[in-house]
């Protein structure tokens, strides 16, 4: 899409990862924020706003978009509230529980994508969001046939992994909080055992810039990028949970090019 795809994996620490992102929408203009509310939506805006004027005070307008838990997300709200029929410079989809936020979306999914590529609005997802932007999305779980692959209370409410439709922005499948929750394992798993075609787990106060099938890490942390393993490959996962082929990590440092193009890396 040609707004860009900006994908951050949790953190309140390091304001300037949403710098890519304000930088697209371009100065003056709205953004919006959307959050499943439960219960302290209005807080919880307030302090993305915060962290969207430490980054850049004059490059955007953040405007609440807020839906009730269990509510769904009406894709033309990206037109109201907006001082032109142009409507908001960017889009902004919060953190939260995650199988709320893909309930929240499922149902327009198409809808959304198209308009953000119609209009050209920048995507930026931060934890559930970013999961979300995703084909095919790890939405939680912590266990494979029974077995952890990462911290039950990383879970999202979930037992098993659970992969269900995303928003489509991005090919490969997203984990978040990725080296301080130890969710790396979970999106290894669901690579292991073919649930996701490949995927990138990213490190909180760190962000994946998307475009052109390439990445570009800022921030303070790392982008992991999960794939199958090949025959020649030294497997991480076992084989044996859910009869996958294993999967190959590589981790990329703020600065650094991340090559994300189907097929996966090579």
């Amino acid at each position: 899409m040609n707004g860009g795809v900006f994908l951050i994996g949790g953190g309140w620490d390091a304001p300037e990862v949403y710098g890519p992102f304000l930088r697209a929408v371009g100065e003056g203009r709205r953004i919006g924020c959307v959050l499943v509310d439960e219960g302290d939506g209005e807080k919880q805006f307030a302090r993305y706003a915060e962290a969207l004027r430490s980054a850049g005070a004059g490059a955007g307008v953040p405007v609440p978009l807020l839906v009730p838990l269990g509510g769904r997300f009406e894709p033309d709200d990206l037109l109201k509230n907006a001082p032109s029929a142009d409507g908001v410079g960017g889009l902004l989809v919060c953190g939260g529980l995650t199988p709320a936020y893909q309930d929240a979306f499922a149902a327009d999914a198409e809808r959304l994508t198209g308009l953000l590529a119609e209009r050209g609005i920048p995507y930026a997802g931060f934890s559930a969001g970013a999961v979300l932007a995703a084909r095919r999305a790890v939405v939680g779980g912590w266990l494979t046939d029974g077995v952890p692959v990462c911290p039950p209370d990383t879970a999202e409410d979930l037992e098993e992994v659970e992969v269900r439709p995303g928003l489509g922005l991005v090919p490969f499948a997203v984990d978040v909080h990725a080296a301080q929750w130890g969710t790396l394992g979970r999106l290894v798993a669901a690579v292991a055992r073919g649930s996701v075609p490949y995927g990138v787990a990213i490190d909180e106060n760190t962000v994946l810039e998307v475009a052109d099938g390439r990445g570009r890490v800022g921030g303070r942390g790392r982008v992991h990028v999960v794939r199958p393993a090949d025959d020649g490959d030294v497997r991480t996962g076992d084989a044996r949970s859910g009869g996958g082929a294993g999967a190959v990590v590589r981790s990329y440092a703020p600065g650094e090019s991340v090559p994300l193009g189907q097929p996966p890396l090579p």
